[in-house]
């Protein structure tokens, strides 16, 4: 009988606990990429015809044909790795739902060949690039791009400032004054 209560109350305390927390969980999954065509919401794949590869925008993962099968992968292939997702076209496919778009792949490759170009597309965001144009081209290939990202050869920017900047400028300052530079 003891028991009886005890697992009463607790269920008693664990309604009236689920009743009082309301929780809100917003995970991404299913967003387009910032790359992605803008004006499509309710999409699920793209067709890549400039590498023969598909999006899916559900998995956030690439579908292409490799080692004599469709591979999945959160990455484009190494001979892909440097392919300009902002630039490229993609084909919105707005009559699949399924799992397997490559089922319609002859169709799709038929349809649209590599440097197919179809009606203009804005990208959903602009690629982030606070370098003066510099040519860099993104990829999805994280290892390359730390790589270009913090090589020593890289020279530090004017617009990046430390601390002591004002205290180096002044002190510049100062020596031009001692040799006779700086007078009026």
């Amino acid at each position: 009988m003891k028991t009886l209560k005890l697992l009463a109350a607790g269920i008693i305390l664990l309604v009236s606990t689920s009743m009082e927390a309301q929780v809100s969980v917003n995970l991404n999954i299913g967003t387009a990429p910032n790359w992605g065509p803008r004006g499509y919401s309710q999409v699920e794949y793209y067709y890549l015809p400039d590498i023969q590869a598909y999006y899916d925008i559900r998995a956030s993962q690439f579908i292409y044909f490799g080692r004599n099968q469709w591979v999945r992968s959160r990455y484009l292939p190494r001979q892909y790795r440097n392919y300009d997702l902002y630039s490229g076209y993609k084909v919105v496919l707005n009559d699949y739902h399924g799992r397997t778009p490559y089922t319609h792949y002859k169709s799709h490759r038929t349809k649209y060949h590599k440097g197919y170009r179809g009606q203009h597309q804005s990208t959903i965001a602009h690629r982030y690039n606070n370098h003066r144009d510099d040519g860099h081209r993104y990829s999805n290939d994280r290892k390359n791009y730390n790589k270009e990202r913090y090589s020593p050869n890289r020279r530090y920017s004017d617009n990046h400032r430390n601390s002591n900047d004002k205290k180096y400028s002044n002190d510049k300052h100062k020596k031009n004054e001692r040799n006779g530079r700086d007078r009026d």
